[in-house]
């Protein structure tokens, strides 16, 4: 099937390519928050937007790519946030706004499927690291070592340190989504705490 910008002339060929990209995402969000991952189909997620069928396969193969580009555009939205944060104090200041920033940030996704999926749906973890991931890692990375270089960080493994923060904020993140109601505050302090006492009895770690 054709897809629907085929014929267009090239400046208006790209902004409708923008335009049925994120007319996609939305349907995703849509149809992903009111059906769950598991049960929704590529083919529910086309009738929600409207567009030929031959228009969706123009830009994702299948629901698991859309649901990666979801997650890369949530994640291309938060690297910013955490950059303004980076000169804020020190480590310890940075870890707890961050946290807080992020866990604020998927609590304000009203339109994300991953706040009103079905109760007990399983959490869909995407493969593999995306520039947009690594952007988020990369700023978390600098941030340490930016504070470790001040005087203001824990001399430890940046890497390492970077990884362990960005994975206890995404476990605790799903599971605060999962809970009724949305306890931000306590995530937050849950995963603040657990990251800078677990860093402090690491071996050979000075703040």
């Amino acid at each position: 099937m054709m897809a629907d910008d085929a014929f267009l002339p090239a400046g208006k060929r790209e902004l409708t390519k923008v335009q049925n990209r994120l007319a996609i995402l939305d349907a995703a969000r849509e149809v992903f928050g009111e059906l769950g991952y598991e049960t929704a189909t590529v083919r529910d997620i086309i009738r929600r937007t409207g567009l030929a069928a031959g228009t969706f396969y123009n830009y994702f193969r299948s629901k698991e790519e859309v649901f990666a580009a979801l997650s890369d555009d949530g994640a291309r939205r938060f690297a910013p946030i955490l950059k303004a944060l980076r000169s804020k104090g020190n480590f310890d200041t940075f870890v707890r706004e961050a946290l807080v920033a992020y866990f604020e940030f998927m609590a304000d996704e009203h339109t994300s499927w991953a706040a009103r999926r079905p109760a007990g749906e399983p959490v869909i973890l995407v493969k593999g690291e995306t520039p947009e991931m690594a952007a988020v890692f990369a700023e978390v990375k600098d941030a340490i070592e930016d504070a470790i270089q001040r005087g203001h960080g824990p001399i430890a493994d940046s890497e390492y340190l970077a990884a362990a923060c960005i994975g206890v904020a995404r476990e605790v993140g799903d599971k605060m989504l999962m809970r009724r109601p949305i306890d931000t505050a306590g995530a937050a302090d849950f995963a603040v705490s657990l990251i800078l006492n677990g860093l402090r009895g690491l071996p050979g770690v000075r703040s």
